[in-house]
């Protein structure tokens, strides 16, 4: 159904809702405005794609060099590196829980499956550019391009796709309109990486 029905909260809006509550805010609400990919910047799904997935449109879901990759620099002791593709990445944003327990993992990985099979891999970019959290409570692009730049998500500069793909996955540490060093060092790579795996025509060849 969510192939073509757009889901209405997800389940990590839930979750940041009762945390509120739990912390006697109550008046909190997440801010969640859907907005189609086609009614949005390009470079928003593009700029998380070369941020968060590259081999987005060659893989089946998981991208298992990236697994690799992440299981022997994990192994050596350096900083703990995720693997996890678009498509797992709305599976728990949407549908599961926080954490690294190997039972939501794996249910993680059914839902995965399942939306590569029922979902072409631009209804898989347009659902994770707009329940991504690109800020406290801020979810998709079009609820951070009025939170922070007062503007709609169609009207989103280059610069500014790049600094929201900057702070995944930590949108409650960094700040995409006041960013520092890092986020701003990232953008700029990010907006490098748009332009390496080919711009508007990368999207195109998603449809």
């Amino acid at each position: 159904m969510l192939r073509f029905v757009d889901p209405p909260l997800s389940a990590f809006m839930v979750s940041r809702q009762f945390d509120a509550w739990g912390q006697g805010q109550w008046g909190f609400r997440p801010a969640y405005d859907w907005r189609d990919l086609d009614a949005m910047a390009p470079c928003m799904p593009l700029s998380v794609i070369a941020a968060e997935d590259q081999n987005f449109a060659r893989h089946a879901g998981f991208d298992l060099q990236a697994i690799e990759k992440a299981r022997e620099n994990n192994a050596k002791g350096k900083r703990v590196r995720g693997a996890s593709t678009l498509s797992q990445q709305v599976a728990k944003n949407l549908f599961l829980w926080s954490g690294r327990s190997y039972v939501r993992k794996g249910i993680e990985a059914w839902y995965t499956v399942l939306i590569e099979a029922l979902w072409p891999k631009a209804r898989i970019v347009e659902v994770y550019v707009n329940i991504a959290e690109f800020g406290d409570g801020i979810y998709g692009a079009q609820a951070a391009a009025r939170s922070f730049w007062r503007k709609e998500a169609s009207g989103l500069a280059p610069g500014e796709c790049a600094r929201l793909a900057a702070v995944l996955p930590s949108p409650r540490r960094y700040n995409a309109a006041h960013p520092g060093p890092y986020v701003q060092r990232r953008a700029n790579w990010i907006q490098r990486q748009v332009r390496q795996i080919g711009g508007e025509a990368y999207l195109k060849a998603l449809e």
